[in-house]
C-alpha cells in the first residue's frame, strides 16, 4: 500500500495553495511556520516528491502538490461530512456559527482565534467568507452572517461593534527599489505625490490611507488590485511602493524581498473592529469576540 498523508498535512497543502505562501497557509490552518515547514518536510520525504517550492513572492505548487490538492479538497469534504454524518446518528445537533472577515483579518488573526474557539466548542461548525471590509459590513449588515471582522478608520454607524485589535501600515518597496538608498523618512505630501500600488476602494487598508492621505489629494494609484497577495508581489518586483498591513508583509521583509520605508508626520494605523447585527451578542459569536480582543493588538512582527 503506497503512503497516505495524513488530513493536517492535506488540509495546509491546500491552504498554501490558495494563500500563495507557507506562512500564509501555516496561519490560515492555525499552525505555526516552523510546525508547518516541517510538515512539508516530512510529507515530501513519504512521497519521495518536491510538492512545494518557495518562491520570492510566495509559495508555489509543484505538479505533484497540485494533484494532491485536488484530490485532497475532497478527502477534506468528505471528512466533513462524515462528521456531520456521525452527529446526525447520534442525534446530535451541530452548532454552526457563520462569520465574514477582511483579507488581513482572515490570512493573519482569525486562523489563531478560531482554533481557540473549537477548543471551547469542539462540535461548532465554524464557516467564514473573506471579502473586503465593505462587503463584511453589508453581510452582517443583511444577516447573511452573524459576525464580521473589519479594518478601517471609522465603525458603521448602525451596528454594534467593538475594537478588538489594532494594526499598523507600513510603506514597503522592492530591494531594487531607488528608496532603498534614501536616508531620509518619507512625509505625507511625499507619499500623496507618489503612485503607489494599494488595494481596491473598500478595503479596509485602502480606506486607512486615503484618510490618512486624505488633507493632501494624493494622486492616481499605479495599480489597484483586490488582494494583499497581488500588491506584495506587485511591490516586490520594482512596480512601485505600497502600502499595507505589517502582518502581510513580515514573511517578504524577514527573507529580504521587501524593506520597509520609515514615514513621518502621519499615522498609519487602524482599528480592526468585531460588527455584528443584534444585540446582545450571544454564544459562540460572543465568545469568539471576546477570544479576539485579548489580544488588544495585532501581534506585529
Amino acid at each position: 500500500m503506497g503512503v497516505m498523508p495524513d488530513l493536517k498535512a492535506l488540509e495546509l497543502l491546500v491552504a498554501v495553495h490558495d494563500e500563495g505562501s507557507l506562512g500564509a497557509g501555516a496561519r490560515a490552518v492555525g499552525m505555526a511556520q516552523p510546525n508547518a515547514s516541517r510538515l512539508v518536510a516530512r510529507l515530501e520525504r513519504d512521497l519521495q516528491q518536491r510538492v512545494v517550492v518557495r518562491r520570492p513572492q510566495g509559495a508555489q505548487l509543484t505538479p505533484v502538490g497540485v494533484m494532491l490538492v485536488e484530490h485532497a479538497r475532497e478527502i477534506l469534504a468528505a471528512t466533513r461530512r462524515l462528521e456531520r454524518a456521525i452527529d446526525a446518528l447520534q442525534g446530535q445537533t451541530i452548532p454552526e456559527l457563520r462569520l465574514a472577515a477582511s483579507l488581513t483579518v482572515a490570512e493573519h488573526l482569525a486562523p489563531t482565534w478560531l482554533t481557540e474557539l473549537r477548543r471551547r466548542h469542539p462540535r461548532l461548525l465554524a464557516s467564514m467568507t473573506v471579502a473586503n471590509s465593505t462587503v463584511v459590513v453589508d453581510q452582517v449588515r443583511r444577516g447573511v452572517v452573524e459576525l464580521g471582522f473589519v479594518e478601517g478608520p471609522e465603525p458603521a454607524a448602525d451596528l454594534p461593534s467593538t475594537v478588538v485589535a489594532r494594526d499598523e501600515l507600513a510603506l514597503v518597496i522592492g530591494v531594487d527599489h531607488p528608496w532603498m538608498d534614501r536616508t531620509s523618512p518619507v512625509g505625507a505630501a511625499e507619499l500623496a505625490g507618489t503612485p503607489l500600488v494599494t488595494r481596491e476602494r473598500g478595503s479596509g487598508t485602502r480606506e486607512a490611507l486615503d484618510a490618512a492621505l486624505a488633507p493632501l489629494e494624493p494622486c492616481r494609484p499605479a495599480l489597484e488590485l483586490s488582494s494583499n497577495a497581488a500588491v506584495r508581489a506587485s511591490a516586490v518586483t520594482g512596480t512601485a511602493p505600497a502600502v499595507l498591513s505589517l502582518l502581510a508583509v513580515a514573511d517578504a521583509v524577514h527573507d529580504g524581498h521587501l524593506a520597509v520605508v520609515p514615514t513621518e508626520g502621519f499615522t498609519l494605523e487602524r482599528q480592526l473592529r468585531a460588527v455584528w447585527r443584534r444585540d446582545p451578542l450571544r454564544g459562540a459569536a460572543a465568545d469568539l469576540v471576546s477570544i479576539a480582543a485579548r489580544t488588544g493588538r495585532a501581534p506585529l512582527p
